[in-house]
């Protein structure tokens, strides 16, 4: 079997960002996959399977509202290794592109208080759990540490 694109990335030299995972075209539509990377692999610790899954419910829910993206909005969901997000968005996109709304959507996080949406029993496979306080420490670390300041390094996959 062919090894796929997300293993052949030298994951001991990939840091902290946004990055284009992959283009796919399914017919004439193409679908851009971002790797929504929020900690450094093999060097930080990862992240507690409740705080990826309470990012997953409030970054999925922002997107899926925002007036810009809604309609372009495929899927958004944790990694295995713990490590970020993938999103998988209608188009051709650039991590430039998307960094606006991903500094929003994270701000939002950061600041997100009251009940989390879809966490009721009847809306969730896992519903309890969740941590809201560290996925709103873990979104404001890697708005203020990573995408308010990305660079080429941040934006582009090493080579």
């Amino acid at each position: 079997m062919e090894k796929i694109a997300s293993f052949q990335i030298d994951h001991l030299r990939l840091k902290r960002g946004v990055y284009v995972s992959r283009l796919d075209r399914f017919g004439g539509t193409a679908v851009t996959t971002f790797d929504i990377r929020m900690k450094r692999p093999n060097v930080e610790p990862v992240m507690d399977q409740s705080v990826m899954h309470t990012l997953e419910h409030l970054c999925a829910t922002y997107l899926r509202s925002n007036g810009e993206w809604k309609d372009r909005i495929a899927y958004l969901g944790p990694m295995g290794c713990r490590t970020g997000l993938y999103l998988l968005v209608a188009g051709e996109w650039s991590s430039e592109d998307i960094l606006p709304v991903l500094k929003e959507c994270f701000a939002w996080v950061a600041g997100f208080e009251g009940e989390i949406p879809g966490a009721a029993a009847a809306e969730c496979g896992n519903w309890r759990d969740h941590n809201p306080e560290m996925a709103a420490w873990e979104a404001n670390k890697y708005l203020k540490e990573t995408l308010e300041v990305a660079t080429r390094e941040n934006l582009r996959y090493p080579e």
